[in-house]
């Protein structure tokens, strides 16, 4: 398929040496993971973002728990760095150059994926642009409409392509990266915090759809992050201050097992819970 780049490893995933401690992980016990194992063994989970950032870590840590890897990002270095990083763990990954404003290119990658694999089980709708941050009136329409494309438009494609696949898996999981500036209302963060709200709604709906289903879908919060996005937006934070990817990602990852059984919620990792969505009060 264009786009495309083929499987890069086939051998079989060596035990983890290091187990993750499940105790306080959204929807999951510690009967859930033990120290030697692989809960993602033989599944599929694609992760678009993944050359940088929460996208990468979460890729790697995807690898780790024995997931096979699509990972999707603009940025050919990033993609080729992020599979020496998998490659050291003893994972596999394949690795899709592709921009997430390529309606064909997203659904090329679908039809790839049924050809190969025949279902999807993790889908990590992570790709996403900061824009202006100015206000309304400061906003040009071919940022507001590539800002749109990225983080609303291209999150529906993905949804609308990879539907079937996720509940051709036994325990198909989707999770969105969201704000929290999505429910803040702040002066000055309009058209990104509108994007991560229509992203918000997209999530309830897709959960109100496959209710019936093994498919579960939830947003993710990261809340203030240690990114190159979050420092070109506020360059004055202390970014030390701040959780690394990695950290922030021990929280998202048990959102992808077959274990959480949330769906239409938000985890929220500043308070470090779910949170449900309600209407004006």
């Amino acid at each position: 398929m264009a786009g495309l780049v083929p499987a890069i490893h086939v051998f079989k995933t060596p035990a983890i040496k290091k187990g993750v401690d499940a105790g306080t992980r959204p929807g999951m016990t510690k009967d859930d993971m033990t120290d030697t194992s692989k809960p993602l063994t033989d599944k599929i989970a694609l992760v678009t973002g993944a050359s940088r950032g929460i996208g990468a870590a979460l890729a790697l840590a995807l690898a780790e728990a024995g997931a096979h890897v699509v990972a999707v990002a603009r940025t050919v270095g990033g993609l080729e760095e992020l599979d020496d990083k998998i490659k050291a763990v003893g994972g596999s990954a394949t690795l899709v150059p592709v921009d997430m404003k390529d309606m064909d290119g997203i659904a090329r990658l679908a039809l790839a994926l049924h050809e190969r694999y025949k279902r999807l089980d993790v889908l990590i709708g992570n790709a996403g642009i900061l824009g202006p941050l100015s206000p309304f009136g400061h906003v040009e329409p071919k940022d507001w409409d590539n800002l749109f494309a990225v983080n609303v438009t291209a999150n529906w494609q993905l949804i609308r392509t990879m539907d079937p696949l996720l509940k051709a898996s036994p325990a198909g999981r989707a999770v969105f990266v969201t704000s929290g500036l999505s429910w803040l209302g702040k002066a000055y963060t309009g058209p990104y915090a509108m994007s991560k709200a229509a992203l918000n709604m997209m999530v309830q709906v897709y959960a109100a759809e496959t209710a019936t289903t093994n498919v579960r879908v939830n947003a993710f919060n990261p809340g203030p992050t240690r990114t190159r996005m979050f420092a070109s937006g506020w360059p004055g934070a202390d970014l030390d201050a701040l959780p690394a990817p990695e950290d922030v990602v021990k929280a998202l990852l048990p959102l992808c097992l077959p274990a959480c059984n949330e769906s239409g919620k938000v985890y929220d990792y500043p308070s470090k819970k779910f949170l449900t969505f309600h209407a004006p009060s």
